[in-house]
């Protein structure tokens, strides 16, 4: 009987062990997808914008149409 009460007191510890566990890499998996979401939403702000056109010089503004 004895055996028995160990066992269920070792799995009950294993349990309690892979649930810590358990937790620990879902913070950290909730925390990579956070700074993912961050990333994805700064790139596409950034590719949102409008390039600035050149409005002076040569370079940018002339088209060679002998080209």
């Amino acid at each position: 009987m004895d055996t028995s009460v160990n066992n269920v007191v070792a799995q009950s510890q294993a349990l309690s062990q892979a649930q810590t566990a358990q937790q620990a890499q879902m913070s950290i998996f909730k925390e990579a997808l956070d700074t993912q979401q961050q990333q994805v939403t700064a790139l596409l702000e950034s590719a949102s914008a409008e390039p600035q056109l050149a409005g002076d010089g040569s370079v940018g503004t002339q088209i060679n149409t002998y080209a």
